[in-house]
C-alpha cells in the first residue's frame, strides 16, 4: 500500500527553504478568512469554484487549473511541509489557482456557500473505528460541506482503499447524495481523469482505482 498516513506526512523532513517558498508564493493565500463570501472578487470573475481537499504535491489541481481556465481552483493542504513541496514543484502562478494551508475542519470559516465541487483524492482512510470521524466523507465533514457549497453539491472521490470507498458510499447516501457515477477501475474506464502523484505510482503497479461522483 502506497498510502501516506497522517503520521507519515508529519514525519516528512521539512524542506530547508520551506519558509521562503511559502512566504514568496504569489498564489498562497495567507489570510483566507478575509475572503469569506468574496472569493469571486479575489479571482476577479464569477466562475465556478472547485476545491481539492488534501492537494498533496499539487499534480492534480495544477493540471486541472491549466486545462480548465473557465473554472477557479483552490487547493487545501493541512501540512505546510507538503504544501511547500507543491509550491517548489509548481512555482508558476496561474490566474485561476489559489492554495491555502489550513485544516479542512475550518472550511466554514473561509467559505460561505461559494463552492461548486469538492475533490477528494486518495484521502487518508483512517481505518480504525475510533478515527472514522476524521474521514473526509464522514458525517462531520459532510455537515461542513453543506454550508460551503453554493447550491448543487458535487463531490468527486478517488481512492485505492476499498474500505474507505465502501464507507463513503454509505455515508454519502445517508446524507442525501445521489451517485451519478461509481467505478471500481477508473483507469480502465472512459471517464475523463487527471492523475495525482499517487495515481501515477498506482498505475505502474496495476492497482485499481475506485471513483465516485455524488451530487445533492
Amino acid at each position: 500500500m502506497l498510502y501516506l498516513e497522517s503520521s507519515d506526512i508529519m514525519r516528512l523532513r521539512n524542506l530547508k527553504d520551506k519558509d521562503i517558498l511559502l512566504e514568496n508564493c504569489s498564489y498562497l493565500i495567507n489570510d483566507p478568512c478575509f475572503y469569506r463570501g468574496q472569493w469571486n472578487r479575489l479571482f476577479g470573475n464569477d466562475n465556478p469554484i472547485h476545491l481539492e481537499l488534501g492537494m498533496g504535491k499539487g499534480d492534480f489541481i495544477y493540471e486541472m487549473a491549466k486545462r480548465n481556465p473557465e473554472i477557479n481552483f483552490i487547493g487545501i493542504e493541512k501540512y505546510s511541509n507538503v504544501l511547500a513541496r507543491a509550491i517548489k514543484k509548481y512555482p508558476e502562478a496561474l490566474p485561476n489557482l489559489k492554495v491555502i494551508n489550513i485544516d479542512a475542519l475550518k472550511l466554514s470559516e473561509i467559505f460561505d456557500r461559494e463552492i461548486n465541487t469538492i475533490y477528494l483524492n486518495f484521502s487518508d482512510p483512517w481505518p480504525k473505528a475510533r478515527t472514522k470521524d476524521r474521514r473526509l466523507t464522514s458525517e462531520v465533514f459532510l455537515n461542513i460541506y453543506d454550508v460551503v457549497f453554493k447550491d448543487k453539491k458535487t463531490i468527486m472521490m478517488k481512492t485505492d482503499n476499498l474500505g474507505l470507498f465502501a464507507s463513503s458510499l454509505v455515508s454519502l447516501s445517508n446524507h442525501g447524495y445521489i451517485f451519478e457515477e461509481v467505478n471500481l477501475d477508473l483507469n480502465n474506464s472512459d471517464i475523463p481523469n487527471v492523475l495525482t502523484e499517487y495515481e501515477k505510482k498506482f498505475n505502474e503497479l496495476g492497482v485499481k482505482i475506485n471513483y465516485l461522483k455524488a451530487v445533492k
